[in-house]
């Protein structure tokens, strides 16, 4: 409870609902000190620059996206469809809170932090969607003429080649609906046949 409302943590949960909705290109630390009602020394005391405290936001938002997709993925009840239903929700939720500013400012300002989201968008998808389609497989609900880590590989590769940058601001996409079509896609393919047609 304490380390919630240390003023690290206050300054990272303004500036995380500041920067994924409205970006961090306009915003100078001086901003930052003013909104959280703080001052100046109390912020450069916790992060020395914007660049520092925006790592700090994203290593936030994965840290949150993980704690619930590891409580999706390790509930002894988990029935196949059902968790990869919650794990889908769950990411649709956390992608709609990344809109388009944040996007266009981290490929314009900050390119060197979109390696740190895409090592540990990749380490997400092999933990989690890797776990859960293995599942699948158990129940016969997954195809069993393609192996899952080839799957998953797949899905690696659209997502790496789609959700970036410059491709998303090309195709006019947000994360939410860039990433939500591909893991549709390669899905729908991956479940069997006989499934699918039960289901729809």
């Amino acid at each position: 409870m304490e380390a919630e409302s240390s003023p690290r943590s206050r300054i990272i949960a303004g500036a995380r609902q500041h920067f994924l909705a409205h970006g961090f290109r306009g915003v100078t630390m001086d901003d930052l000190a003013a909104e959280l009602g703080m001052s100046k020394k109390t912020l450069y005391a916790s992060f020395s620059s914007k660049t520092e405290l925006l790592e700090a936001v994203l290593l936030d938002k994965f840290h949150d996206v993980e704690t619930d997709l590891e409580r999706i993925t390790s509930a002894d009840s988990s029935e196949f469809l059902t968790a990869l239903h919650q794990l889908l929700v769950c990411l649709q939720g956390h992608m709609g809170e990344i809109q388009p500013p944040f996007i266009r400012d981290i490929r314009r300002e900050a390119p060197e932090m979109f390696q740190l989201i895409e090592s540990r968008r990749r380490e997400i998808i092999r933990r989690y969607f890797g776990k859960i389609m293995k599942e699948g497989r158990k129940a016969r609900l997954i195809r069993k003429d393609i192996p899952v880590n080839l799957i998953i590989e797949i899905l690696l590769g659209a997502v790496q080649a789609i959700m970036n940058p410059r491709k998303i601001e090309e195709l006019g996409l947000t994360p939410k609906t860039g990433f939500m079509a591909i893991t549709r896609i390669v899905l729908e393919g991956a479940i069997t046949r006989k499934r699918k047609t039960k289901s729809s």
